[in-house]
């Protein structure tokens, strides 16, 4: 193939003045549905490294934002290149521990919003709720920002700040500005306390030590014989399908827990992973706009399999299923592979799930520290109420 100007081409690669550029002669081994003519990216590559205003530039930032662009072509929000760095980064993040202000983000009707600030982080002492739309960032747009292209401009040091402008929807769409100071985040994804008999799990992300500490929240719920269980995944952004298998099986065992779908075809059944320890205990799942992915997973397969009444408010709708490759130079892709779908066949990306009991938590509920939506759960047991109840309740009578 042609070079540009001033490389010289040899065998297996591009020499330039301190290194190669190898595997030039290399073409894909895909169709390609029309011809690419690749001199038109080392022209450009010449041209930023002649005559960009500030010079050195860096040969690996030009490579590194190359495969990002690369992978901005498919326009998937959740399709995510990341340099050695930002993957590193991110592989903290799953563990539970990084440096931030404690905010899940997500790209929704192309504007930035907060899924979910985690409990006793920075976002969520400064005052950040689920649903708020993050218009700048330090004062720059976060119009035409990924994801994690956001996500890398909020994260920083342990003591530096970050100011954003919100807007907070709603009859006034108020817009204000929040400054927070970073911190170091570490997360305790699963918490269990009692009220009498009754259990309430808050699984707040679904991380490498989350399936740990579900099994132990297991063992003390089948030790003290609940007599119901409220499982909290309000404001959880997800996270790891395996652990939601995992979970999801206390009640479904090796059931489908949700299915995979590409170009409008069923390709794969997933299934959960568990021996059914939670079957058979009245339990409700609390839910709201703040719940996305592997929660929805969850919420979804126990509405569908009837193990579980859902309460509170529609779910965020991130349906789609993306697989975590790291690459061998230490950088790694984010890859959104499919869309998933419930047990029976329900859509959830864009659309949400809908709860089988709505029951809002307004703002002045939050100010007031009310929550009728915990609240209603605890009614809904103390009633003595499970799915079968409640689906005979909503039947019309003849």
């Amino acid at each position: 193939p042609s070079t540009a100007r001033g490389l010289v081409p040899i065998q297996g690669g591009v020499s330039t003045s301190t290194g190669r550029v190898l595997g030039v002669g290399q073409s894909p081994r895909i169709p390609l549905e029309s011809d690419v003519d690749f001199t038109l990216f080392w022209e450009t590559w010449q041209m930023l490294k002649d005559r960009y205003y500030e010079r050195p530039v860096s040969d690996k930032d030009l490579f590194h934002g190359a495969l990002s662009g690369l992978v901005d072509g498919v326009k998937d929000p959740y399709t995510t290149y990341f340099p050695p760095q930002e993957a590193s980064e991110f592989e903290q993040q799953l563990e539970g521990k990084f440096e931030g202000i404690g905010a899940q983000i997500e790209v929704k009707n192309k504007q930035l919003q907060v899924v979910a600030p985690l409990d006793d982080s920075p976002a969520a002492k400064a005052g950040l709720r689920s649903g708020d739309i993050i218009a700048t960032i330090d004062g720059k747009t976060t119009e035409g920002l990924s994801v994690d292209q956001a996500a890398r401009a909020i994260r920083g040091e342990k003591g530096t700040s970050v100011t954003l402008s919100i807007i907070r929807p709603g009859a006034s769409l108020d817009t204000f500005t929040l400054t927070i100071v970073r911190d170091e985040i570490r997360m305790k994804s699963v918490k269990l306390s009692w009220e009498g008999s009754y259990a309430l799990l808050e699984i707040s992300a679904f991380n490498t030590d989350t399936w740990s500490l579900f099994e132990q929240a297991v063992q003390d719920i089948r030790a003290k014989k609940a007599k119901g269980l409220i499982v909290d995944v309000r404001n959880n952004p997800g996270g790891a399908v395996t652990t939601a298998q995992a979970i999801a099986g206390a009640w479904i065992g090796d059931e489908v827990l949700f299915q995979e779908r590409r170009q409008g075809k069923i390709i794969e059944s997933v299934h959960g992973i568990g021996r059914r320890e939670l079957a058979g205990i009245p339990t409700v799942v609390l839910m709201n706009e703040g719940s996305a992915s592997a929660a929805e997973i969850l919420a979804g397969a126990l509405q569908d399999y009837e193990q579980a009444v859902t309460i509170g408010m529609k779910t965020f709708g991130k349906g789609s299923v993306q697989e975590y490759e790291q690459l061998r130079d230490g950088s790694a892709l984010k890859l959104t592979i499919a869309e998933w779908v419930t047990p029976k066949g329900r859509a959830i990306n864009h659309v949400g799930l809908e709860p089988m009991i709505q029951i809002e938590r307004t703002d002045e509920d939050y100010e007031a520290k009310r929550d009728p939506q915990l609240e209603r759960a605890r009614q809904f047991l103390r009633e003595g109420g499970t799915p079968a109840t409640f689906r005979a309740a909503a039947e019309p009578q003849p």
